[in-house]
Order: structure tokens, then sequence, then C-alpha cells
């Protein structure tokens, strides 16, 4: 699993489990006679069409996030962007296809196989004849095994991010011929095909020093069907262009370009026509959507406005006039009516823009899916309330996954299913639900585990001089209380307020039955006075208040409030939505949460990764390889040398001996069957720990020009950039009918 959303990989930290009905973990996972794994809830959305519909010839401007900091993918700085630029320009041996699966990549590989399994598994790669390096060498058992050298941890002069796999390589040597690669492993590993891809050249790979730099603003020899152009970190763009030393089908595009452009301007530049592909956000995509709807046929315009309401006619000029010429012809006073007239001129004016925004729009439309990846809830174990599983355990049991699924993915369109799987998506083949391990949404249990654990509602929070409130509550926390007494400064208490208590039922809707608004704001301020919302900041000696859903609990005279750091930036309005919905559960069963919004920049750094939080939204990509890209996300931390704790990505630092013997066993396994179903049963312990929690799968939201085809929401699917160009006139490229006409039976989602 690589960085996806707001940052890196994943979860967990070592805590025992507290009782043995923790432990009854279903040992059913995978053994039913229907295939868990499902479908894709979502297929591609492309705008497939077949090569002969395509021009040759012309310049994509495609949307990135950033400007990346090296072409290295192997380095710890690489980001999407050097990924995307990876698979447009170099070897992959494999490639995923729409169900998430690694398949066989025919331009570089004629085949692979394990060959041998005694004494040692042995794989030998028979390579395309025609594969050569943009200088003219061919690719070979050279560059296999400089990469293996760079990659296996041997040699600490390379500045490599991860290592895994690699580190299990004894040797790579030619084979039969020099079309050949026979590589040997020390230890056996189920995960081969996720090795040599990418693959770089000797060049690149051969030295620390070219490894270290020598692709990290350029790369001087590629063999994919683009090559690096340049890289203008001025410009802010990355340009490749077509290989002339491609083998395979020619590249249709001349040029792609990668832009760097905020998420929240890239409506305005595809508005200004410089963009021709964009990944946008939910507010975007229903202005492109509403853009792409009916127009008048007379003036070409939408026959809705902004908003649903009537787009306003050429008329309303001349209407604004004669009304101001009748106001004074007729006696009345002619500031008002200039007043007036001036108001009307600048409506015109706002919806004038807004037509013309609509019209350029109008080229454009959304091409939708569902990520491979998935948002989670993270529950940090390392200290405070959090620590004791059973606490975990009641938050997660507190949630609504389903709802939560709904409030992103039913508004647009997309099936809505929660996640049930930490290790894969519905349609990989890892795939089945393992929340049962963790049971069903229940407030009546999740109280009692509460209760269990001693936090009761109703008792009085004591709170003493430079004593803290339960839950992480940091130096710099304080500072932002402090200033939020004079306005809202982005961080508030919740769980503390009681307006309407009195009209919500215990399932937590009105008498009407209607479920809470999201997004509701809440009391921010310190309470001090005698009748104050009770909670973390209540003043000593006060009770909770009677006839509330759940009245706040307390332990040892602290309130349970937990810490809910969130990205402020642009971009992060679901995650906070989402937050509010979340916050409103566990109100339910008596958590209060205190919510922290940070600069984007810092969130994953100095949060995520440093532990300074209780609870957080992230997402973490689904791989195909989830026993060799999951394991460093849920293993258990392990002390440092220095007396530290080794976390590796596991942010929440959740983590059992068995999950790690579970992985282990399904990487030296070379039995696909028996791998799957020791990965199921990992999940399910995962499940059972509540580390994280997995919500929904991440919506794909593409804006793409009408005649652009085979590109816009790619799913799981790698794509493929050389189909990639502009519709000869009259062709049209394929578009699914609806997302969800591929949903699975088990649930799952980003």
């Amino acid at each position: 699993m690589s960085h996806v959303g707001v940052g890196p990989r994943a979860v967990m930290r070592s805590v025992a489990f507290l009782t043995a009905g923790v432990l009854a973990v279903p040992a059913l996972a995978g053994c039913t006679s229907e295939d868990p794994a499902g479908k894709p809830l979502a297929g591609q959305d492309v705008a497939a069409a077949a090569r002969a519909s395509v021009s040759d010839g012309g310049t994509l401007r495609w949307a990135v996030d950033s400007v990346p900091d090296t072409l290295n993918a192997f380095q710890s700085d690489a980001d999407a962007t050097t990924t995307r630029v990876a698979q447009a320009v170099l070897p992959s041996m494999y490639r995923m296809d729409e169900t998430g699966s690694p398949v066989r990549n025919p331009d570089y590989l004629e085949s692979a196989e394990v060959v041998d399994t005694e004494p040692k598994q042995v794989v030998v790669y028979k390579l395309n004849q025609q594969a050569v390096w943009s200088d003219g060498r061919e690719i070979g058992a050279a560059d296999f095994a400089a990469q293996w050298r760079a990659l296996s941890g041997k040699d600490s002069a390379y500045w490599t991010a991860r290592n895994a796999g690699y580190d299990r390589i004894e040797k790579v040597e030619r084979g039969a011929n020099d079309l050949e690669v026979k590589v040997t492993f020390s230890r056996p590993y189920a995960d081969w095909k996720a090795l040599f891809t990418p693959l770089y050249p000797k060049d690149v790979t051969g030295t620390p020093d070219a490894f270290n730099d020598g692709a990290r603003r350029a790369l001087k020899v590629s063999a994919g069907p683009f090559a690096v152009k340049k890289v203008d970190t001025k410009g802010d763009q990355v340009v490749l262009t077509g290989n002339p030393r491609w083998w395979g089908e020619p590249a249709k595009l001349d040029e792609i370009v990668l832009r760097a452009v905020p998420r929240d301007e890239r409506v305005s530049e595809l508005v200004a026509g410089k963009l021709d592909l964009a990944e946008i956000d939910p507010e975007t995509a229903d202005e492109v959507t509403l853009a792409a709807g009916p127009r008048d046929p007379a003036t070409g315009t939408p026959l809705m406005g902004p908003g649903g309401t009537p787009a306003a006619g050429p008329q309303g000029r001349s209407a604004a006039q004669a009304l101001r010429s009748w106001a004074i012809a007729n006696g009345s006073d002619e500031e008002a009516a200039e007043e007036e007239f001036l108001a009307r001129e600048e409506r015109r004016e706002a919806e004038a823009k807004a037509r013309r925004r609509q019209q350029a729009l109008s080229g454009f439309e959304l091409r939708k899916s569902l990520e491979p990846a998935y948002t989670q809830l993270a529950l940090n174990g390392a200290e405070g309330p959090l620590a004791d599983e059973r606490v975990r355990r009641a938050v997660a049991r507190a949630l609504d996954r389903e709802k939560l699924a709904e409030a992103v993915l039913k508004p647009l369109g997309l099936p809505a299913e929660p996640v049930g799987s930490h290790l894969a998506l519905s349609g990989q083949p890892a795939y089945a639900d393992g929340s049962g391990a963790l049971g069903e949404q229940n407030a009546k249990e999740a109280r009692a585990l509460l209760a269990d654990a001693g936090w009761v509602p109703g008792g009085p929070v004591k709170k003493k001089d430079g004593e803290e409130a339960a839950g992480a509550e940091k130096d710099e926390d304080k500072k932002d209380e402090e200033k939020s007494e004079g306005g809202d400064d982005g961080t508030y208490i919740v769980g503390e307020d009681d307006k309407n208590k009195d009209d919500k039922n215990k399932d937590g809707k009105n008498d009407d039955g209607a479920d809470r608004e999201s997004g509701e704001k809440h009391s921010s301020g310190k309470n001090t006075a005698q009748g104050g919302a009770p909670g973390a900041y209540a003043p000593k000696g006060t009770a909770a208040p009677a006839g509330a859903a759940a009245a706040p609990l307390a332990k040892d005279g602290k309130a349970l409030t937990l810490r809910f750091v969130l990205p402020s930036g642009p971009g992060s309005e679901t995650l906070r939505t989402v937050a509010d919905r979340i916050t409103d559960m566990l109100k339910e069963i008596g958590i209060g949460t205190r919510i922290t919004k940070v600069p984007d920049e810092s969130y994953f750094k100095d949060h995520i990764a440093a532990g300074e939080y209780d609870l957080a939204l992230y997402s973490w990509p689904a791989s195909a390889f989830p026993a060799t890209d999951a394991r460093p996300i849920y293993a258990k931390p392990v002390p440092a040398a220095d007396g530290s704790l080794n976390v590796a990505q596991n942010y929440t630092r959740v983590g059992t001996d068995q999950v790690d013997q579970l992985f282990d066993r399904a990487l030296a396994t070379l039995d696909q069957k028996e791998a799957r179903d020791l990965l199921r049963k990992a999940d399910s312990r995962i499940w059972a720990a509540a580390g994280s929690v997995p919500l929904y799968q991440r919506p794909q939201l593409t804006a793409a020009r009408k005649n652009l085809a085979n590109a816009g929401a790619f799913g799981f699917g790698t794509p493929v950039y050389e189909d990639m160009g502009f519709l000869k006139k009259g062709a049209q490229g394929s578009r699914p009918t609806a997302p969800s006409s591929a949903s699975s039976s088990p649930s799952s989602s980003s």
C-alpha cells in the first residue's frame, strides 16, 4: 500500500486482548461455497474506445497534486505523480486489471513462472524479445540484478523506502539465454509478482549515487510508450513525450502534460480551457454534471441555472432598463430606481458569468468510479482511554458504518456499502467481510463494554490543577482552546452540549424519526458557570443532565473525551462531514469528542505518524499484494535499540503476535487459496483488536473532456497510456450505464 489521499500507510499498536470473548474470532472466513471476494462495487469509467476510433496526435493536459520531488518510486519522498510517471515510461512486469489483480504485461514479459520450490523457490522470467531501453540496450538480467542489490536492504548507502520481497532474494542471474532472467529466493515468497514493477535501468540502480540522485529530476533512459521530456518545477508540470523506440502499440498522444493544480483551483482551470482531465471534489462534480445536462436548443445554455434555478434569458438587461425608465417617468424616486437598476445589473452580470462558466464546462463530463482505496477511522491505542481494548471496541461498535458510507457515496450515485476488510476491497481475491469478528453496530453492547472498563454515566467531573481531561490533550491543544474563547479557530468540544436532548430518542433520532443532521457545530468554549454544558471542562461537581440520550461518561473524575484530529484544507470537507456524524454516534454512548483541525501539511507528519491524536480519518490504498504491503501497517510495534517504539507504518500502535504470524505464513506459502485463507483470518483478528475501522471506499470523481477516450476514473485498473487520446469526429467512447451495475454480494467500500 502506498500513499493515497492525505497520507502514507496505516494503523495499529501493541495492546494485549483483555478477555477470552474478544478472541472468539470466526474461523470460517473464506469457507463458504460462494466466493466472498464478490465483484468490484464499481467498474472503470474511462470512455473506452477502440484504438481505430482515436485520433493520432494531440496533448493531454492532466491535473495532478504535485510535481514530484523524485522520479524514483523506491524513495521515501515519491508520491502519486511519481507513480503515474513510472507507469507511463518504465517497464512493469505486471499491471492491475479491473478487479485489482495482477496480470502479466505482454509488452515486457512473455512468461513468468515458479520452476522450482525445493530446495529453494526459483522464478524464471522470459522477456519480450523486442523490449529495449530508449538508448537501444536490451532489457535484461543486469537490470534485474542491479535493482535487487539496490533494494535488498544489505547496503545502507542506498536510500530506499522499502525492501519488502527484495530482501528474500538470494541471487539474480542470466537464464538459458539473454531473454531469460532467473531469480532464486532464500525464503519462499508468495508475492513475487510484486517485484520489478517498475523496473529501472541499471544506470539508475547500479550505484548508490545514481540511485540516490540520478533519477530525482530526470530519467535519461526509459522504456515505455512515453519518455520524460522535462520536469518543470517553475512551471509546475511534468512533460511526457512519445518514445520513438517503443515497440508496442504506438502512443496515440504526442504529449501528456501533468500539471500541478490545487484541488480548489481545478474548476477554474477547466473553465479556462487549460485542462482536459482532472480529479475533482463533489461540489465541482455537481457543477460539471449540471453543465453537461440538457440545454436550450436556441441559445445553447443549460435549461437550469446554478442551484437548479431557471437560467436567465438575454432579455434581462432590457427589462431592467425598461423598469428604470418607467419608474422615473411616473415620478418615482430616481435614486431608488437607480439602485434597483444597479442591483438588477449585478444579478444579470452574475447570471451571465454563471452561464459562461457552464458553457465552458459543457465540454466536459463526469466520469466516476470507486478508488482502490478506503477511508478508515483510526484509534490510537498508545495511551489514554483507547489503550483499553474495551473502549476501542465500544467506539467501533457505536458506528453505523452503513450510514457513513451512504452519507458520502449515495449523493454521488455510487454504491454505498461499508468496507468489510482491512486488507482488500470487494472484487479482489483476498476480500471477505471480516467485520463479524468485531460485531455489528450496537449501542447497548458498546455501553456495556465501557461500563466494564470503568466508565460510568453521570458521575462528577473533577479536575485538579495541572490534571488533564481524559484523552490526549497536549500544550498546543490548550493554546487552541484558549484562542477559541474569542471565536471559532477550528477547535471545539463536542459531546458536551445538551441542546435538543429532550427531543431525541434512545436510537439517536428525533421524535419524528428523522436522523440528526450532519455538520452540526458544537460548543467550543469552557464551561465556567453552574448549569453549563457538562463534559471535559465542566465545573467541579457538575452532574450529567437527566434525560439525555446518553449521559457523558466519567472515570476517576475524568470525562471520557477523545481528541479527534482532522485536516483543515480544501478537499477535506467530506472527512469533516463524516467526523461530525461519528461524533454524534459516539455521543449516543456517552463519549465526547474534541475536534481539532490542523493544516494539511502537518496532519500526517505531526499528528498521525507522531501519535498525537485519539481519533483520525485517513485513507489507505488496497494492494494486489496485501501480505507484503499490509504487514507493516498491522505488525506489532517492537522496541528499538534506543528504547523507543518502532511502529513502522502502524500508526494506531495496535498489533498482536498472532496477526504477525498469519502474515508470515501467508507470505511463505505459494498456494494461493491457502494464502487467501490466512489473510482473511488475519483480517478477522485485526477487526477484533479494533485499532482501525474501515468505513467506505473512496469516490473517484473525474472531469474529462467529452471527446477524450480511454481515460477518466480508472478504478482498480492500471491506465493504458498508449491508448489514451481524442476521438475522431463522429466516434464515441462507451460509458457504463451505472457504476453500481457491478455491485457484489458481500459488503465493501473507501
